[in-house]
């Protein structure tokens, strides 16, 4: 069932709307539109709906655009120059980012060979939709008080994890949001992203705005209040990472605070987060195939960027020289976008290994990639990312690795790998495997962050939650493993896929275990659970329901991280529904389903749908933001930024 699924899904939606993305969440693609369509035709109940995904980009093949690129770009853009960006990463682009870059941009030269309309036709074939496509949803645009800047509200947490260590905590009195209030939350407003089919980017709340990439390529800065648009900024492709801001001195009228971000095409940028205008913008890597997933992580002046790559989804083809990515983490000054250094996870560049089976070359050792974001160790100077398998062999001793770094010159401090011998590509589930490593697998990523933890018991540890279902526990000053605990059944899509969190008195742990066709020897656990984090005793247990029966793309299991709130624990599951747990017991205290159409200020329609990737819930002051819907490897699409609020505040202690 594993490639029944995933062969038709992502060859329909890889081209068309970005589901490239393997590493955490690890899909094929097929070889031809006819290939797509028999694997739709046999998709089991619960799994229909890929058939929509090909028609789509069947209907894009009759692109008049198409004849334009198979003269003018495909000699280079198919895979014959390898620093050319290959035409599925084309692909992730807006037709209005690919335009600028034939008309103005690092391609100015070549598109001066096409005329006006032959360069619209073309930018719309490789992004796979029409001109304004983006737009076509209204928006709200602030005016008067709702559109100023906010110089008392600095950020309460800058990065990603929340705190630079990634235990994802936020305190009882900022969450303002208690057992009690819970019963309170009621719709304040919704958002609905323009041209999306899933909201997968972590907001940030600061200056009284909501700061939120999306799927269309836009950053937002939303009135917090309203939901009305101050200011949007368009990027070069999706904007999966969350937005960090820079903090400042409540009240301080002439700070001038920057927010950053990365993009899917492996950008990263740096804009002023007054009025949304460029301030830098720089290539994390010079791979054509390179990507940013994972938040940057800010400190000290400097932005941490982990970088990984989408190259592991071309190697289903089986002329693809595969494969030359190398995953790494890359030091930037926050104020200029000077690259300060940079690591990669496998230290020598790969070369020819051999052919594989139509005597294509084959490069190696590629892979190791890394898909979280740092957490950061002021106290040791060190960062921690955790990498994913190779994408082809040999099968080195950094994949499925936990990685200490030293935080001004990226020397690797010490490394600890949780599964050996992970060497897998996309070409593993076609029937043209001819690509695929001789490892085969498991496919057991890092996809999830690493969190530095102060434990009671046992001191600090370097906690890090694997595909494969287990937690590791290291010693932060040698890398040496602790204690490890398995907690779920692991897979393709998790076990643990995106992010646990902790109070520090108990490590929260979700759980996927979505059905992937391959067989194992525990049973699956789909659902959020609870351990001692200086043992990795398990303390509870709370195993989601199944409400999926005719639904399509439906799951209960945990994908999306997940937030601590004070006595709380937010975790969205595959089925669309929020939930809120008692932090103490796991005993189940709110729900909502996020699957219903709303209307938004605008009158625009937003949905939700999985909750899945790195965005999680975000509570403030009462307010709750959640990120709804995860078009992408069979989960269900949605659109919806969604802002609750607790209309009684809880009582101050």
């Amino acid at each position: 069932m594993r490639r029944t699924l995933c062969v038709a899904l992502c060859f329909a939606a890889a081209l068309l709307s970005g589901c490239s993305e393997q590493g955490p969440e690890s899909a094929s693609q097929a070889a031809t539109p006819a290939a797509a369509t028999e694997e739709a035709e046999q998709l089991q109940p619960g799994e229909r709906g890929a058939q929509d995904y090909a028609d789509e980009i069947f209907a894009r093949e009759s692109m008049p655009g198409k004849a334009v690129y198979a003269q003018h770009c495909a000699a280079c853009h198919d895979g014959a120059v390898k620093k050319a960006p290959h035409k599925l990463m084309l692909g992730l682009m807006t037709p209005e980012a690919v335009l600028e870059t034939l008309s103005t941009g690092l391609m100015k030269e070549q598109g001066a060979l096409l005329d006006d309309e032959d360069k619209r036709l073309v930018s719309e074939y490789l992004a796979g939709v029409p001109m304004g496509t983006q737009a076509a949803t209204a928006v709200e645009v602030c005016s008067g008080a709702a559109a100023e800047f906010d110089f008392n509200d600095p950020p309460r947490t800058t990065n990603w994890g929340l705190q630079r260590t990634n235990t994802r905590s936020i305190s009882a009195a900022d969450a303002g949001l208690d057992k009690a209030s819970l019963a309170d939350l009621r719709l304040k407003w919704a958002f609905a992203f323009p041209g999306a089919n899933r909201a997968r980017s972590q907001p940030t709340l600061a200056a009284g705005a909501i700061y939120v990439g999306s799927h269309n390529g836009l950053v937002y800065a939303l009135d917090r209040s309203s939901g009305c648009v101050r200011w949007t900024y368009e990027s070069a492709a999706e904007v999966r990472t969350g937005i960090v801001v820079d903090s400042w001195n409540a009240g301080d009228s002439e700070a001038k605070p920057r927010a950053y971000f990365g993009d899917v095409l492996g950008n990263v940028y740096g804009i002023d987060a007054v009025n949304g205008t460029e301030i830098w913008r720089m290539r994390a890597d010079e791979h054509p195939n390179a990507t940013i997933t994972g938040t940057p992580s800010l400190h000290d002046g400097r932005l941490f960027v982990p970088v990984s790559s989408l190259e592991v989804s071309l190697a289903a083809d089986p002329a693809y020289e595969c494969c030359t990515g190398r995953g790494s983490v890359v030091a930037v000054d926050a104020a200029s976008g000077e690259m300060l250094w940079q690591t990669y996870t496998i230290e020598e560049e790969p070369t020819v290994q051999g052919q594989n089976r139509v005597e294509t070359d084959m490069y190696g050792p590629s892979g190791a990639t890394v898909w979280n974001s740092p957490s950061i160790d002021a106290k040791r100077n060190q960062l921690y990312v955790g990498t994913g398998e190779n994408m082809s062999s040999p099968a080195t001793l950094t994949s499925d690795a936990i990685f200490a770094m030293d935080l001004e010159t990226g020397k690797v401090k010490w490394v600890f790998q949780a599964t050996p011998n992970d060497a897998w590509n996309s070409a593993c589930d076609t029937d043209r495997p001819d690509s695929c490593p001789v490892e085969d697998g498991p496919d057991f990523d890092f996809g999830a962050a690493t969190m530095l933890l102060a434990t009671e018991k046992a001191g600090d540890l370097v906690i890090g939650g694997q595909k494969s279902g287990l937690v590791h526990a290291l010693d932060p000053e040698t890398g040496k493993l602790v204690w490890q605990s398995r907690v779920g059944r692991g897979g393709i899509q998790g076990g643990i896929h995106f992010g646990m969190a902790s109070d520090g008195k108990r490590l929260y742990v979700p759980i996927s275990d979505m059905r992937d066709g391959r067989t194992y020897p525990d049973p699956e656990r789909p659902g959020l659970h609870a351990l001692d984090p200086s043992t990795g005793q398990e303390l509870w247990s709370f195993e989601n329901p199944d409400l999926c029966t005719g639904r399509d793309f439906c799951h209960p299991g945990i994908s999306q991280a997940i937030t601590s709130a004070g006595a709380l624990v937010l975790a969205g599951g595959m089925d669309g529904v929020m939930r809120v747990h008692d932090a103490a017991t796991g005993a189940l205290l709110w729900e909502r389903d996020t699957t219903e159409t709303i209307a938004t200020l605008s009158g625009a329609r937003a949905f939700g749908g999985s909750f899945g990737g790195g965005s999680a819930p975000v509570v403030r002051d009462g307010l709750v933001v959640l990120s709804s819907g995860y078009g992408i490897y069979g989960h269900m699409p949605g659109n919806l930024l969604m802002v609750l609020e607790a209309e009684e505040a809880p009582a101050a202690d």
